[in-house]
């Protein structure tokens, strides 16, 4: 085969491949969404208290929309260092007071230590407030009413 045939036959093999149908256009891929932010709504109600656990509920006020808070029921040594984690919770702020509700399990509680609920609420990854310890006295289950967060140092 010579040359000039070789580059006959190549010709005639690209026209054919164009001379087909053109390919379809694809459509533009959609955006990708950047992570959606949480879906802030009242907290779903939980369901029945089971006897084995006992709760602190309360509400907590001056939380801004969009803060991330959490609670904690933790065991203080004589310093105020905590010890122990009892129980937590995290919440998402919506600006209005925000209901709580921290179940705990009753036979973990200590009977001679110090048990405090402490909070704090952070924004975009900084804190902005925090709960004054609250000192909690028994392991039954408390109504602490309404409770107000303050701006962290």
């Amino acid at each position: 085969m010579t040359v000039r045939s070789l580059a006959l036959l190549c010709c005639l093999g690209l026209l054919a491949a164009c001379a087909g149908e053109p390919p379809k256009p694809q459509p533009a891929p959609a955006p990708v969404a950047k992570a959606a932010a949480p879906d802030i709504r009242d907290p779903e109600p939980l369901r029945p208290l089971p006897a084995y656990q006992r709760e602190l509920s309360g509400n907590l006020t001056a939380i801004p929309g969009g803060a991330e808070v959490e609670l904690a029921l933790l065991v203080v040594d004589e310093r105020g260092r905590p010890q122990q984690l009892l129980a937590n919770t995290t919440l998402a702020g919506t600006g209005r007071p925000l209901p709580f509700r921290l179940r705990f399990n009753p036979d973990a509680f200590p009977q001679d230590a110090r048990v405090e609920l402490r909070g704090r609420a952070s924004q975009s990854g900084q804190l902005i407030l925090h709960l004054t310890p609250r000192q909690i006295g028994g392991p039954t289950t408390q109504a602490l009413g309404t409770l107000e967060m303050t701006k962290a140092p």
